[in-house]
């Protein structure tokens, strides 16, 4: 699998794949991050779902479909292995361990935007908030990580009022560290009290279905 892979650096804000567009390329994040959002018409994009180096960008190729069934940006720079559609669908095709392996991680992708949509619907936006920051801390494999109020807004579907406000009690908690658009995490635990269910059960299903 590796033999046919390339090398390849994400770059913030870089977009790899747009909604209705032929997928021409997989990518496995090794230290990058990849945001999965929905476009609304008239509205912000949302997040839905996000991956790291425990899963791929380019899951519905398991399932038989070559187009893009959600928008994906470079959330957190870093790098990660690219391979050609046409290559990994010939790969898949003839692997059966690739093959049992991504049927569990779309599973695992299936939970995770139902939690999104069940988490839009009934949590406020500072549980939301800390769930993705733990989301972004296990992928970025880091207590620090860039991000600006602005992209945090978003990323939740909020306007930048709210993000602020809601980042601010995390502060003022002493949870979390933000200042000119770098964001320390201070206490992990303290995060994951102040996080939604949605994280918990995310974490629990990741466990149990990839390892």
């Amino acid at each position: 699998m590796l033999a046919i892979c390339e090398p390849v650096e994400l770059v913030m804000a870089q977009v790899l794949s747009e909604v209705g567009i032929p997928t021409r390329y997989v990518y496995f994040p090794t230290e990058g991050f990849i945001s999965l959002v929905t476009p609304i018409k008239g509205k912000p994009v949302l997040e839905v779902g996000m991956v790291g180096r425990e899963g791929m960008l380019g899951t519905q190729l398991a399932l038989g479909v070559t187009v893009a069934p959600l928008h994906a940006l470079v959330q957190g720079s870093g790098g990660a292995w690219r391979i050609g559609a046409v290559a990994f669908r010939r790969e898949l095709a003839h692997n059966s361990a690739l093959q049992r392996g991504l049927n569990r991680y779309v599973y695992v992708m299936m939970i995770q935007l139902a939690s999104a949509a069940s988490c839009l619907r009934f949590h406020q936006i500072g549980p939301r908030l800390a769930r993705w920051l733990l989301m972004t801390q296990d992928r970025a494999h880091s207590d620090r990580f860039h991000i600006t109020h602005e992209f945090l807004a978003y990323m939740l579907g909020v306007r930048r009022v709210g993000v602020t406000t809601a980042a601010s009690e995390l502060q003022h908690d002493g949870l979390i560290k933000y200042q000119r658009g770098e964001i320390q995490v201070l206490n992990r635990r303290g995060l994951e009290a102040a996080a939604c269910s949605c994280y918990a059960a995310d974490r629990a299903t990741y466990a149990k279905m990839l390892h």
